[in-house]
């Protein structure tokens, strides 16, 4: 019994001298921009976001923007929402010479041209 009492007081006693282990920071995520970002912005704010459209075409209620930079195309669609301001439903990204390309790289590249 006394031996069983040593070991307990022993396992007890590293216990409590045990520090905790430090945590590793994890560096915040670097957050991407997507189309996600720009669906349901209106005209006026992708204008202000990207600057002046290249191209803009108006069919019927809808509209369409398209904003160029040396890397991509952006063509954003915009149809009236319940409220009827024209607001961004969709999104399409493609390089100049029209290969799909990745949305969130080209935002980015328009976001900030060199």
């Amino acid at each position: 019994m006394r031996r069983l009492v040593l070991v307990l007081a022993f396992i007890l006693a590293g216990c409590a001298a045990r520090q905790p282990e430090p945590q590793a920071v994890q560096p915040a995520p670097v957050i991407q921009p997507s189309a996600g970002q720009l669906i349901g912005l209106t005209a006026s704010e992708l204008v202000g976001h990207f600057g002046s459209p290249a191209l803009q075409i108006r069919e019927g209620t809808s509209l369409k923007l398209q904003f160029r930079g040396p890397i991509c195309v952006l063509d954003a669609y915009l149809y009236p929402s319940t409220g009827g301001a024209l607001r961004v439903t969709h999104v399409d990204t493609r390089t100049q010479s029209g290969i799909d390309t990745d949305q969130a790289a080209c935002i980015s590249a328009l976001e900030n041209p060199s």
